[in-house]
């Protein structure tokens, strides 16, 4: 007689979720369960079935296999218990999808060698530095390659030997119920060798610690938080295993005079009252370490900015340059003598709406407002 399909019995859909799964089973359990329906065969042989049911659906496991190959996941073959052949081989590919091993056909015998880590080093550099580039020196320390064992791990004259507990596979199979598992083998950690006598200097690991000097080349035109990565110069490898990789993460400290947006730089330089009024110059430095002039004209007021082109910052892997912005404040005076009083008083008495345009304007809508 052939089975019914577990969905069916316990009354779910195929999609349905454990907790679905769990309160199906358990409305049909309390209604089929023998001690509520005394000497009734067939209640017994309902409940029988409700349980075989609910125990394969239930495991995740099961229940893969069960929506793959129904019920034939779990016959016996020849009395004996067990899958038969052709689901030996094809559970395995299950095994394969969700754990991503072969279920019965033994793991790949891993590597002694592991890759070092990766390594971050902070460095900050001058804003001066970032223009023009420069190549810097750091100091730090790290695992590098053991001298005594090369690498390996093993004391010299010696080599790793196969590992007994697995016989060099790197995985161990374990059978539980219908399942047989892999895993990792405890004693070589996958390698499929151990290190019988280890090296004295590194204790087996291959490696040791050890302060380094490095060079790093910093390219002109660099910003705040530019990753530099140097291969190979990270951590190195266990028993031999490649070294990981170095990374500087660039920092620009704060500048006296500029400030920086992109490849621009800005500067703010105070101008007297004369000669924003009259006209005039000024020189401000540049970022390459030379000097530029400013011609204010005359009349000038806070905030105009001039633009000196080609004097900004290098632009990373290019030989162009971006531009510099000066702005001028106009800055008031203090602390007069009574002369530099009478005569700001006087200019004032003689000034105009000619001299002073935007004052001018600006109380001329303030009455219009009012008005």
């Amino acid at each position: 007689m052939s089975k019914r399909d577990y969905y069916e019995v316990l009354g779910v859909k195929r999609t349905c979720t454990d907790g679905e799964l769990k309160s199906a089973f358990r409305k049909l359990a309390m209604k089929w369960h023998p001690d509520k329906n005394p000497g009734d065969a067939q209640c017994e042989l309902k409940f029988r079935e409700i349980n075989e049911a609910y125990d394969v659906l239930k495991d995740e496991q099961k229940r893969a296999a069960y929506d793959r190959f129904g019920h034939s996941a779990f016959e016996q073959s020849g009395g004996g218990a067990g899958f038969g052949n052709d689901f030996g081989s094809a559970f395995s590919d299950i095994f394969e999808g969700i754990f991503g091993m072969a279920g019965g056909r033994g793991g790949a015998r891993g590597s002694m060698r592991e890759r070092g880590a990766d390594l971050r080093y902070n460095l900050e550099i001058t804003l001066e530095e970032s223009f023009a580039g420069k190549t810097a020196q750091v100091r730090l320390p790290t695992n590098v390659v053991c001298e005594t064992c090369s690498g390996s791990g093993a004391k010299a004259g010696t080599q790793p030997s196969q590992c007994r507990m697995c016989n060099g596979a790197g995985r161990i199979r374990q059978s539980q119920g219908f399942f047989t598992l892999e895993r990792t083998c405890p004693t070589c950690q996958g390698r499929g060798n151990v290190i019988e006598t280890p090296c004295q200097t590194c204790n087996g690991a291959g490696r040791t610690t050890k302060e380094r000097m490095l060079e790093v080349h910093i390219p002109a035109g660099v910003e705040d938080g530019t990753r530099i990565r140097l291969a190979g110069e990270g951590e190195a490898g266990l028993r031999g295993g490649d070294a990981g990789d170095l990374y500087i993460f660039l920092s620009i400290k704060p500048h006296a005079v500029f400030q920086r947006e992109g490849a621009d730089l800005y500067c703010r330089v105070p101008v007297s009252i004369v000669t924003a009024a009259l006209g005039g110059d000024f020189e401000v430095p540049t970022i390459d370490g030379g000097r530029s002039q400013v011609k204010v004209p005359e009349g000038t007021q806070t905030g105009k900015r001039f633009r000196l082109q080609g004097k900004g910052m290098t632009v990373l892997r290019s030989k162009s340059r971006g531009d510099m912005y000066v702005q001028v404040a106009v800055e008031t005076p203090q602390k007069l003598t009574k002369r530099q009083r009478e005569l700001l008083k006087e200019f004032e008495t003689e000034s105009s709406k000619d001299t002073q345009p935007e004052t001018a304007g600006f109380f001329a809508k303030m009455r219009e407002f009012f008005d």
